[in-house]
This record gives structure tokens, sequence and C-alpha cells, in this order.
């Protein structure tokens, strides 16, 4: 009997899966190259739970990097819970970038998955869009950053996150950045 797409796992089968997704992350992030049987064997499953869960390294690939990027995304509610919103803004993108050096092989596993075909396009950046978009409301109510930044631009502007060597003095280099970036949007608000 075969399962259904969208039904519930089984608790069993929900452990197996978060199992090889926490292997998986770490194994990806130390090498974009980490075998599949490798990452199966560490996460304590068979090779066919294994491929029943994900048939192919993109499929494995794509599911760790939505729920990363989920992970971020979601602390942009939080940190608007207990922070002014430019505070919390600048927090946000010390966040992201944290994770963009921390997963710095789970990129490069990301680009080797997708390279034949644009899997990328809307995964992840739903997640984002909508935290970047409650960051950029909150502070144009507030008045600390200039009125009417898209999300999209924003973006555009913190994509050099991506250059910066993740074996390097990226902490400094990153915070000067992001630095700027928020210089750019307090420019021109109603507050400064």
């Amino acid at each position: 009997m075969q399962e259904k797409k969208d039904a519930p796992l089984r608790s069993d089968a929900q452990r197996n899966r978060e199992r090889i997704l926490e292997v998986a992350l770490a194994e990806l992030t130390q090498s974009a190259d980490a075998p599949l049987s490798a990452i199966a064997r560490k996460a304590c499953v068979g090779q066919g739970t294994f491929y029943r869960h994900f048939p192919n390294r993109e499929s494995l690939v794509l599911e760790v990097y939505r729920y990363e990027v989920q992970q971020v995304a979601d602390t942009a509610a939080q940190l608007l819970e207990t922070r002014a919103p430019d505070q919390a803004l600048r927090e946000w993108m010390d966040r992201l970038a944290q994770y963009a050096m921390a997963k710095a092989g789970l990129a490069d596993a990301m680009r080797r998955a997708t390279s034949k075909q644009n899997a990328l396009a809307g995964l992840g950046h739903g997640p984002v869009t909508s935290a970047v978009t409650l960051l950029l409301t909150a502070n144009e109510e507030a008045g600390t950053i200039r009125a009417g930044v898209a999300p999209d631009d924003f973006l555009l502007a913190i994509a050099g996150l991506w250059q910066i060597d993740p074996h390097g003095d990226w902490q400094s280099r990153a915070g000067r950045l992001l630095d700027l970036v928020m210089d750019g949007l307090r420019a021109g608000a109603p507050g400064a």
C-alpha cells in the first residue's frame, strides 16, 4: 500500500525523516559532496527508508535548505516582540549573516543540486520575503527607515553577504556591510 503524498507521516517515519535532515544538515554543511549512504548510515536508517523520504540528492538538499531558511525567517517576528524595530532588523541581518557563513557548505550543495534547473525559484524566497516585509513595515511605521523600501531591493542590498569568505574575518566584513545597509535605510527616515 502506497502512502498518499500529503498524508501525515507515522510517528516513527517522522522521527526517521527528522534524523535524516539533522544528519544531512551537519554533513552537507561540512561537505557539499557528502555521500548519501554516509548520511543514511549516520542517521541510523536503511537505504530503503532514506530513499522513501528523499529519492535523490536534490530532494534532500532542497528540504534541508527549506527548513533552515524557515528557521531564520521565523526569528523576524520573535525579534520584533522584544526589540525596537530598527534593532530587530539589524539583529535579524546579523542572524542571516551567521546563517550564511555557517552554512557555506550547504550553499555549495545547493548550487550543485540546482545547477541544471532552477529548483530554487520560490524555495525559501517566500519565508525570507515575508520576514523582510514584516521588519521593513515595522520600521517604516516607526519612522526608523525611509519609506517605500521594497523587500526585493533590501535583499539585493544585502546580497553581498554571500560573497564573503566564510573562512576569513567574515564577522567584521558582514558587520560593516550590514551597517552600511542600515545607514542607507535610515537616510531620509522621518525620525532621522
